[in-house]
């Protein structure tokens, strides 16, 4: 079993703590992407166009021997209509509210994937990949003292993180967030942001504490899954796990 060591908040380290069996899972980038993909596709809400969006015109063809187009025009007026090829026309083939975006994945194939996420928040190569940024002294996954979980005030989490050598993650996702290119400004996704840390933790003020820091996500390890270890289907997150959340990972069968 591989151990690693366990962190104080003030950045020393005099214990240590064996990791569970399921940090020794084979790293599957396939299986992994795959199961993001999924993910994201039973997240999708299911959208249309009227299936008469086009059609309600009075039209009629004129005919032949006119000298011009057979397409279906307006009986008010000679502006094309209804017709898929012509300005103003119906869409060829619009979007359809009954299409079913739901796709179905097999449960082991899962846990497969979520266990080999796991995986490889301890291996600094693929950690370092992905582009986080940490102190190259440091064991992965990283594993605090559960005192860190009752921190109360942000800028404690701020000093506790700069102490054990994480934060200039957290500076990189603050400097990486920008302003999205393409129509999603106008669509209530104005800004991209870089996704920084993870904290694994049981209980506790922490959720609260570091909900403001740029990037982080904390979550409960009961509730795990590939969009928290794997964000855009890449895994290798930099992962912080409390001392009691790393044992109940341990006791997951």
């Amino acid at each position: 079993m591989v151990k690693v060591n366990i962190y104080e908040t003030d950045g020393s380290s005099n214990k240590q703590i064996d990791l569970p069996d399921v940090f020794n899972t084979a790293y599957r980038p396939d299986v992994i992407r795959k199961s993001f993909n999924v993910l994201h596709s039973n997240q999708r809400q299911s959208y249309g166009a009227d299936p008469m969006a086009g059609c309600k015109h009075a039209t009629a063809s004129v005919g032949k021997g006119r000298g011009q187009s057979r397409v279906p025009r307006l009986t008010q007026g000679r502006t094309a209509a209804l017709a898929p090829c012509v300005v103003g026309g119906r869409r060829a083939h619009p979007p359809k509210a009954d299409r079913v975006w739901k796709e179905k994945m097999n449960k082991k194939e899962k846990t497969l994937a979520r266990n080999s996420a796991l995986a490889a928040t301890s291996d600094k190569e693929i950690v370092i990949k992905r582009g986080h940024k940490f102190d190259d002294k440091l064991t992965l996954p990283i594993i605090v003292d559960d005192k860190f979980e009752k921190i109360k005030k942000t800028k404690d989490v701020i000093k506790a993180l700069d102490k054990i050598g994480v934060y200039d993650d957290v500076l990189r996702a603050i400097n990486g967030k920008h302003i999205r290119a393409g129509r999603g400004k106008s669509r209530g996704r104005r800004y991209k942001t870089p996704k920084s840390l993870l904290i694994v933790s049981k209980e506790g003020d922490i959720e609260k504490s570091s909900n403001n820091l740029t990037g982080v996500d904390i979550v409960k390890p009961n509730n795990l899954n590939i969009e928290h270890l794997a964000p855009g289907g890449d895994a290798g997150r930099l992962t912080i796990f409390t001392k009691s959340a790393i044992k109940e990972l341990g006791s997951d069968k």
